[in-house]
């Protein structure tokens, strides 16, 4: 048997060739998102992309993230929480039954209001499955950062924070971009300062215009307030976590994101542990696992 795991977004997408034990044989990479792609045009780009992989005797295919949305190749409904690795096998959509199938999102609702992810769900049953840690905070950073509660394996619910559109926002297209310089690296002094002033109870929309005003009197650079900003950023999110009892916190994703994140919780007394692409292609496997004991 071999998986042919994919991760099919909005802006890129990636692939990779599983064998039966889950261990990558081939990997591929595009820039062709589902905004990228025009009406009527999934199934020809899938064979373009990946009909090699797919002639293997024996391949089947799994298509998490945006492929699944209503802008995707076919719209595969949301499965609420609570659910596990069970729950979202049971609505997986066929796309060419036996063949290639689409993976259901998760909502949840707190407040009155809806919540959704796509393609984070299978990021989490990979780290499950790769840690071992079936209980517990799992956050995944991003545009849209996802903060996510598991318990028994099972995702009981989450809450979605904009904060990297708000960077970018802020960074870019407010008063604050005439003097931050949004792709400076990583200052780390700069990014735990500001992660200590989020939590001055004044707020961020207070807390942002010190962006400002640090340039203004000259104590900070440009390169340096980028930093800072993003901790502010972090820091507000993180304010809004219950983390006494959590244990150590798993991030998923690009390392350049999950470091800064292992470094504001650090500097509230909060253990981290970090995971990468590897944890898609194992939430892909366990998931075929799963439809196919």
């Amino acid at each position: 048997m071999n998986l042919v795991a994919i991760d099919w977004g909005t802006s890129s997408l990636r692939g990779a060739l599983l064998d039966a034990n889950g261990r990558v044989i081939d990997e591929r990479s595009a820039p062709r998102g589902i905004l990228s792609v025009p009406a009527g045009g999934f199934a020809s780009l899938f064979d373009e992309l990946f009909g090699d992989w797919m002639q293997l005797a024996g391949t089947r295919c799994l298509i998490s993230g945006m492929a699944g949305s209503k802008q995707g190749w076919i719209e595969a409904p949301y499965c609420p929480c609570p659910a596990g690795l069970a729950q979202v096998a049971a609505q997986v959509i066929a796309i060419e039954p036996g063949r290639i199938a689409l993976v259901p999102g998760l909502s949840d609702e707190h407040d009155g209001v809806p919540d959704v992810m796509r393609g984070e769900e299978i990021q989490l049953f990979g780290a499950v499955a790769l840690t071992g840690i079936r209980n517990g905070v799992f956050v995944l950073p991003g545009t849209h950062n996802k903060w996510v509660r598991v318990a028994d394996g099972r995702v009981t619910g989450f809450r979605t924070f904009m904060t990297g559109e708000f960077y970018a926002l802020l960074s870019t297209h407010s008063i604050l971009s005439r003097t931050i310089d949004a792709s400076a690296p990583l200052d780390e002094a700069a990014f735990l300062q500001g992660v200590t002033q989020s939590a001055n109870n004044e707020g961020l929309l207070h807390n942002a215009f010190g962006a400002r005003t640090l340039a203004l009197f000259e104590r900070m650079s440009a390169a340096d307030l980028s930093s800072y900003l993003s901790g502010l950023l972090i820091g507000e999110e993180l304010r809004t976590q219950s983390l006494r009892a959590a244990g150590e916190v798993v991030l998923i994703g690009a390392p350049a994101l999950t470091q800064r994140y292992a470094l504001a919780l650090h500097a509230g007394g909060v253990a981290s542990r970090a995971l990468g692409a590897e944890a898609t292609w194992a939430g892909l496997h366990a998931l075929y696992r799963t439809l196919t004991p």
